[in-house]
């Protein structure tokens, strides 16, 4: 049996190349950015088909949280998604990158770490017993 093709929403909001947006952006559909934004950008909660296209004329200082993501461009942040990464040649990522399925072209960057989806629910699974705390959570926050 084949699984079926992605299909990415159509574009229902566009960021301009000449537009610089300060702020956090919270949408649903599918966003394309050819602009520049300093903020975080996040789609609409349970929207599993939300779609991030960067081109490679656009840019974001920020955390990106969104189901399917498609880079070409800049991300000095960490980037989360639900589903799907697809890294194109131009792009370059200065952050953590955690993905479901990642898909990453020869000639782009990640500045970070990549970390499966799975492997952080594994981490939230380990229990310690004696103090009910989970063991993984505990000792990122304490060191």
């Amino acid at each position: 049996m084949r699984k079926k093709r992605f299909r990415a929403p159509k574009i229902t909001t566009v960021i301009g190349k000449e537009t610089q947006i300060r702020g956090d952006i919270l949408f649903s559909g599918g966003l394309h950015v050819d602009g520049a934004i300093k903020g975080n950008v996040s789609s609409a909660e349970g929207d599993d088909r939300a779609t991030l296209t960067l081109s490679e004329d656009g840019s974001i200082e920020g955390d990106v949280r969104v189901a399917n993501v498609m880079l070409n461009g800049n991300v000095i942040g960490d980037v989360y998604a639900g589903h799907r990464v697809e890294l194109a040649p131009k792009s370059r990522v200065t952050g953590t990158v955690c993905y479901d399925l990642l898909e990453m072209a020869m000639g782009a960057e990640v500045n970070g770490q990549l970390v499966h989806a799975q492997d952080i629910e594994q981490r939230k699974l380990g229990f310690d017993g004696d103090n009910g705390v989970d063991a993984g959570v505990e000792s990122e926050q304490t060191g």
